[in-house]
């Protein structure tokens, strides 16, 4: 159905590419059906029927085009309006899938949580300093699947209050066959900031803890 254009030093199609393994765009689209005309035998012009059929292609590459540029469009929008929903979440608290977790100091307390993918018959918690070393286990025992809540006393296991900061938090699960059991765990925190350079949005918390927005699990109603 398409015709061969051939010139001076060059022959191609126009249903074929510009240059090897590169999509045809719309301008040289174009100038090869120009070309086409420009160099095709007066004596035998091309068949009128397959001169509408590239018409017809030409005007399908141009509708594709403009369809694709409108739905950039709406994604560049899209993006706009979920980064600044994710802005809004700056001075609110937050919990997202981490192991870190902030004592104030103070051996009052403080929340821990975790899921586990079924019920587990032994159940340890171990919390680390920020130097790595062990300030407490705790022995939790056996715990049904799903949302387990904590409360470290901010104490170490010789009962010491631990200075402020951030700890890390390791929770290992297994069943009454002593086959490990998931385990997900989760952190709270205050978002700080939310950060775009990588490409998506990334939350920072209090605690140090910088997580993507896809860890968000659950956000507060109220700041705290």
């Amino acid at each position: 159905m398409v015709e061969s254009v051939t010139g001076p030093g060059s022959t191609t199609s126009l249903g074929g590419n510009v240059t090897g393994g590169q999509a045809m765009g719309q301008d040289a689209f174009l100038k090869l059906l120009v070309a086409q005309l420009k160099y095709q035998d007066p004596l035998k012009p091309q068949d009128g029927s397959a001169f509408v059929a590239e018409l017809a292609q030409f005007s399908n590459l141009e509708q594709t085009m403009g369809i694709n540029d409108r739905l950039d469009m709406l994604a560049l929008q899209n993006r706009g309006l979920a980064n600044t929903e994710v802005v809004a979440l700056v001075g609110k608290q937050a919990t997202v899938r981490g192991n870190m977790v902030t004592s104030d100091g103070t051996g009052i307390g403080t929340p821990m949580a975790f899921n586990l993918a079924s019920a587990a018959d032994k159940v340890s918690v171990t919390i680390r300093d920020q130097a790595g070393q062990v300030v407490r286990t705790i022995d939790v025992g056996a715990k049904n699947g799903g949302n387990v809540q904590l409360m470290w006393d901010g104490r170490n296991d010789a009962g010491i209050v631990q200075p402020a900061g951030t700890y890390s938090v390791n929770v290992t699960a297994k069943d009454a066959g002593d086959n490990p059991v998931g385990v997900t765990q989760e952190t709270k925190g205050i978002v700080t900031a939310v950060s775009f350079d990588k490409g998506y949005p990334v939350l920072h918390l209090e605690n140090g803890i910088s997580v993507p927005v896809s860890d968000l699990l659950r956000v507060d109603t109220a700041n705290k």
